[in-house]
Formats: C-alpha cells, structure tokens, sequence
C-alpha cells in the first residue's frame, strides 16, 4: 500500500451534476449560473464548506460549445472566490473530460497542482430554442486572461468528406457501424436485434439516474423499430441510437492530493484515487481515410495503456462506463477489450449519451461524477471510464478506485510498445481516390433518411481497383436505396464513375 504519509496521491474529492429539462430560454439558467452551481454542488458532496472554493490553484473549464465569453474560466473563478494561478480550457471533443481528470491527476501527483476544479456545461437546449422563438440571450460574457487550451483542436472533418454530406457524426457513425457488423459476420436482423438489447441495458441505467435527460427504460424493439415516434436517421440508426446533444446540462468535480484531502478533514471513505490513465489519437485523423472502418487502434492503445498504468486487468474493473454517442463506440470498446456484449457488468454508470444525455464536449464529467458515486458504494471497487472525440479519432481512458493504488504514483503515459502494434494493427492513412472510375468495392456505406422516414441519399467509402480509398453517392433513387439497405452491402462491388463534381457509385 502507499505510504500513507504521501501527500500527491491524486484523489477526487466531489462531484456535482444538474440537469434542467424543462425551462423556458427566458427563464433558463445562464452557463455561469450552472457552473457556479454544479462546482458548490461538488464541495458539498466532498463534505466542506464553500469556502474551499476560494482556495483553488486551478480552474479547468471543458469547452462550453453555445458560450462565447471570453475566459470563462475565469468568470467561474471570479463567480466563486476564486484566484487560481492555472487557468484551463479544452479543444473539442467527448475525449476531453477524462483527458483533463489525467492531466490534473499528473500535475497532482508531481505536486504542480493541489486542488483542482473541473466543469464544464451544455446549454444547446436553451440556445436552439432561444434561436427558434427569437429570444436574444443576456448570458455573461468576458473574463480577463487567455487560459491554456488542452486538447487537440484540429477540424474533425476533410474538406472532401464535407462534399459528400459526410460531415456530421449521424452521418458518419452509422458507417462504422455497418462496417462493423459485417467484419463479424452478422446478418442485419441479427445485428439489429443485438443493438437493441446492448442500448437498452443503457436506457435502464438511464431511468434510474436523477441527471438523465431521458429518464426511461426502453425495450430491445422499441428502440429499433422504426416508428413515427423513432424514425430512421442513417441506416441502421433510428433516433434512439443517436446521441442527444440539446440538452441543458452540467457537471464538475474537485480534484486534489491526499494531503490536502486530509488537511480539509475529509474522511477517507469519500476518496475516490485516480489509478491512471492513458489518450492517443488516430493517425489516420480523417474518418475517410481510415484503414479498417472495422477496428480503432488508439482506442485499443488508450484502453489498454490505462489499464496497465493502473496496474489492472478488465477483469478486475468492478464499473464501466464506455462513450456511447452511437452504439458501434460501445461495440468497438467492447470488442478492443475481448468483452462480450452482454457483459454482467454493463458498460454506463450514467446511461449514455442517448438517455441520460450527451452535453458536447463535458459528458466525460458526468461519468466521471457518476463513476464516484459507485466507487463510493462499494469498498474496493475499481471503475473504467473511456472518452472518445470526434468520430472514433481521439480517444481517453482512466481508472479510479476508492481505495489507494498499491505501488508507486499513478501515470498517464503510453508505453514505448503500443497494443496496436503488437497487434499489428495498420494505421496509416490510406490514399484517397478524388474522382473515381471502374469497379470498386464497399469498405462500409449508410443511407440517409428524410424526416418522412423514405431513404434519400447513399454514401459509399471503398477501395478502387488500385487499392485507393473512394468516397461516393449511390444514385437518389429510392426504390434503389430501400434495396441497397435491405441486404449487406459491404464486399459487393459496383461501378464507380466522376460526375457533377461527386463519385457516383452505381451498385450490382
């Protein structure tokens, strides 16, 4: 065990959520008010008084994406008493809160920082309808100071992916997906019916955490089914398989050393101990030019490089909460991992994205917050958290306990071997083919849907004869669309021609 003497045990002491479904945008709470909320939320539930606030050295801000104030980190600090020295923001991405929590839980154990908030807020439900009703919103802005930025901030899209309607992620995803499902051999009745009860499990946990934004259980079926209720998006996706992004939330907790835990006299038994974690970024940065729309090497390289920095094996993680924007980032986890699907465990401590809500850049912040809530309940229990950015390109992961980690201090480094080369796994970007000719065969494909519920638009990626990557469009015929996505489409082949500035690839 740790010397108990230690004082940069990196530990989380508090965490805060909020949720507000249902208020007029004239009446909502502002970002700040949110903030300010959730960040003496999490001092309460750390059991001291306020006024801990007002001795933070660092203020770590998630992207607030319908915000722009200046140095909101700073307005927080200021909202609150506070006067840290370390002022932080982060780039886009669902990565970022567990990426943030490695960080501070670095600088921590290095003693650089000693006490620590994260938070971060959603308000894209308030500013979508402010918008709508055309309500201009008095929202603080300002805040002196440009804070550090955290994060990669690159675009998460290619110009050429763009072109192709290919751009947003219920476009992209739902690709993935099918690519997916057939490199394991799965016919679609069967892989729908999987998806079903894997998302349902999650709409559970949803239904019984007071945070989520939707807060009710749903069967296999219903969640598949394509209903006027549930209508398809992108093929094999209906409307709850996807991401919830309008939602009005908001999240913090408080990190710091054990030293100083003890110092606030906070009881040992409301620790929660950062064990480790691990980020890494594609090398294929671009969806479309990835090698294989079938595996994710620095998700294998995150997840596992968290692992072993914390000294654990996925056996012995007692909680999990993969990133569950679309069912296939769930599906990957579990598959880089040689976890089954129906795992006893389950794999959200919230209820995912769909359900309980997916608040941009800061549901991290939530799983994380949920994660100590059932660290707490259970002595000796260790729990997984992942985060996952842009569209299967960043990705992060982080153990935590309630109980110190034997050994020395905890890390978030990669090791000098990543898993993916062990495994052999390709990564580098492949060759795109800009205009296109002759026969080429599918890598992976969806079909955009209109809101009537009629498939509208095909969007093919594969390889050209000479191997190029190609982007394209099936022709808008629906008669041939509701064919194309009634039978499996990856390995067919199809010609391909350059027409109109656009890829045409005409299967059969």
């Amino acid at each position: 065990m740790p010397d108990p003497n230690d004082d940069t045990r990196p530990v989380l002491i508090g965490a805060g959520q909020l949720v507000q479904r249902d208020a007029a945008p004239g009446e909502a709470l502002e970002p700040l008010a949110m903030l300010e909320q959730v960040a003496r939320a999490a001092a309460e539930d750390a059991g001291v008084s306020e006024k801990v606030l007002r001795d933070l050295d660092t203020v770590a801000l998630v992207n607030p994406p319908a915000w722009r104030a200046g140095n909101p980190a700073r307005l927080l600090a200021e909202r609150i008493g506070s006067h840290p020295s370390r002022e932080y923001t982060t780039a886009i991405g669902g990565e970022v809160g567990v990426s943030v929590a490695n960080f501070l839980g670095e600088r921590i154990a290095e003693g650089e920082t000693r006490l620590a908030l994260v938070a971060g807020c959603n308000n894209l439900r308030t500013f979508a309808k402010a918008r709508q009703q055309g309500i201009e919103l008095d929202w603080t802005v300002g805040g002196e100071g440009t804070p550090v930025k955290l994060g990669d901030d690159r675009p998460g899209n290619s110009k050429l992916e763009r072109h192709y309607g290919f751009g947003t992620p219920p476009e992209i995803y739902p690709a993935f997906e099918n690519a997916l499902r057939a490199a394991r051999g799965l016919d679609l009745a069967t892989h729908r019916a999987r998806m079903g009860r894997l998302m349902s499990r999650f709409t559970e946990v949803a239904a019984a955490n007071p945070y989520a934004w939707f807060p009710t259980a749903r069967s296999p079926e219903e969640i598949v089914a394509a209903t006027p209720q549930n209508r398809m998006v992108a093929f094999p996706y209906t409307k709850y398989l996807n991401a919830v992004l309008n939602t009005d939330q908001a999240a913090a907790f408080l990190m710091c050393s054990a030293g100083t835990a003890r110092r606030l006299g906070i009881a040992p038994d409301r620790l929660v101990h950062w064990w480790g974690g691990a980020a890494r970024n594609e090398e294929a940065w671009f969806a479309s030019e990835r090698p294989s729309f079938a595996a994710c090497p620095s998700m294998l390289d995150s997840g596992r490089a968290a692992l072993n920095n914390a000294g654990v094996g996925i056996d012995e993680i007692d909680f999990l909460d993969f990133y569950s924007c679309f069912p296939v980032a769930v599906e990957m986890a579990a598959h880089q991992l040689g976890l089954d699907e129906d795992d006893p465990r389950g794999f959200t401590v919230t209820g995912g994205l769909p359900y309980a809500g997916g608040p941009a850049s800061a549901y991290c912040l939530h799983s994380i917050a949920c994660m100590a809530d059932r660290l707490r309940e259970k002595p000796g229990s260790k729990g997984f958290v992942t985060g996952n950015g842009w569209y299967l390109t960043k990705h992060s992961a982080s153990v935590w306990s309630n109980e110190p980690k034997p050994g020395g201090l905890p890390h978030a480094r990669l090791p000098e071997r990543l898993p993916s080369q062990s495994a052999s796994m390709e990564t580098t970007p492949v060759e795109i083919a800009v205009e296109a000719a002759g026969v080429g065969t599918v890598e992976a494909y969806t079909a955009l849907y209109d809101r009537e519920g009629a498939p509208a638009k095909g969007i093919v990626l594969g390889r050209t004869e000479d191997g190029r990557r190609f982007l394209a469009h099936t022709p808008d015929d629906r008669e041939l669309l509701e064919s194309f996505v009634a039978e499996e489409q990856v390995g067919s082949r199809g010609q391909l021609r350059f027409a109109d500035e656009r890829n045409r690839f005409e299967p059969g």
